[in-house]
């Protein structure tokens, strides 16, 4: 009994081989698996299924877009005045008998060393980064995935979108292509590549994280940065990967990986823990279109007026129960939002079709605008829906 179990049990092992080897595509015949002058055939042929398994969409992405991939170095200036505590007793004139009549503050300069990454766009050589990486560097060294470091130029850079535009010399450089950011889809294979803690500098390759896209439409601002639309991914992203890309399972990019959310720091930047955002693609394409033509984007406007939340106390006194968008409480003379017909009590409910809930939303708006832009409001004034236009007046100096 003993015996034919084992031969019974061999012989459910063979006809299992046989479908596993059929549902591969691979011919793994009973003589192929027991004859030992083809012991050679059966290792490869088992490696084969293995690989077989092992190669999907995610890894020829990574294949495809991995040498495009760019380290970053960044050298930047900065200025630090410092200022003598005891200036303000120079105008004493018994001050001065005693320590003479001169000011200690002065202003030092010092370099820092920076490093993020970047990806290459174009054959000959246009590289997409954030500003936050490269828009002040004195001086950029890119490193490619060959060992290969060249000298990159600025083209343009925006602070308020975070992205920056640099070359470097050269031809028939690999380059990744660019996605229609507006198609992703929430739950779809997201892989962000990049520079983390200065990795790519110990084997000029870049580091690869796997995720999904975890949401996208999200506005909010940082630092003088305005992000709009961002996407959000669970895909790690830690100091070093800003300006990397965030890659579909096509090898299309789909984002700058820009924003992290994170609860620990150490002496080398902040670390993931699933929360990160980058600049949808969409957006970045219209801007390094203005940054090839004219270097800069014209930030340089203003609007005269201030707003402020809806809270419980300001819906009391202007006897509102509503609390999305946010209420005008100051118009300057002169100003555009003078010019517009706005009054302090306006309630601003939406800018150019996009609603406003609190004045996030709202800044959010105003600081993505240009000189010379005109912006439709709608807002309420006493129960009454009003549309107006907002010139984002240019600055004269």
């Amino acid at each position: 009994m003993k015996v034919w179990k084992k031969i019974s049990v061999l012989l459910i092992l063979m006809q299992l081989t046989m479908i596993v080897g059929t549902a591969k595509g691979i011919d793994i015949s009973q003589d192929k698996i027991y004859s030992e002058s083809n012991s050679k055939g059966n290792i490869d042929e088992a490696n084969a299924i293995i690989n077989g398994s092992r190669q999907n969409a995610i890894t020829r992405a990574i294949s495809k877009v991995s040498p495009a991939i760019v380290g970053i170095n960044v050298t930047e200036v900065r200025e630090v005045k410092y200022v003598d505590p005891y200036s303000g007793f120079m105008n004493d004139p018994i001050f001065r008998q005693f320590f003479g009549d001169r000011d200690r503050s002065y202003t030092q300069k010092y370099s820092v060393q920076e490093l993020g990454s970047g990806f290459i766009i174009s054959e000959d050589g246009y590289i997409i980064t954030n500003h936050h990486v490269a828009g002040n560097a004195s001086k950029i060294l890119v490193t490619m995935t060959d060992g290969k470091k060249y000298d990159a130029e600025i083209i343009g850079a925006d602070k308020v979108t975070d992205v920056a535009l640099i070359k470097i010399k050269g031809s028939n450089f690999p380059f990744i292509k660019l996605a229609n950011s507006d198609e992703i889809l929430i739950g779809e294979w997201a892989i962000a590549f990049g520079n983390p803690f200065g990795l790519f500098d110990w084997n000029a390759k870049p580091t690869v994280t796997v995720g999904v896209v975890s949401n996208k439409g999200i506005n909010f601002s940082q630092e003088g940065y305005v992000y709009r639309n961002m996407i959000q991914t669970d895909a790690a992203i830690s100091s070093g990967n800003s300006g990397g890309p965030l890659v579909n399972s096509l090898g299309e990019v789909i984002g700058i990986n820009t924003v992290i959310f994170s609860t620990a720091q150490n002496n080398k930047g902040a670390g993931s823990i699933g929360i990160g955002w980058s600049i949808p693609i969409n957006r970045v394409k219209k801007i390094i279109d203005q940054l090839k033509s004219k270097k800069t984007i014209n930030r340089n406007y203003t609007i005269g007026m201030d707003v402020r939340d809806i809270d419980e106390r300001i819906a009391k006194y202007l006897g509102i129960k509503q609390r999305d968008g946010v209420v005008i409480v100051q118009v300057s003379r002169k100003s555009s939002a003078e010019e517009a017909g706005l009054e302090p009590g306006d309630i601003i409910e939406e800018i150019d079709g996009n609603k406003i809930f609190r004045k996030e939303d709202f800044d959010v708006l105003i600081l993505d605008g240009v000189a010379g832009q005109e912006l439709n409001l709608k807002i309420l004034r006493d129960d009454k829906k009003i549309n107006k236009s907002l010139e984002l007046k240019q600055v004269r100096r």
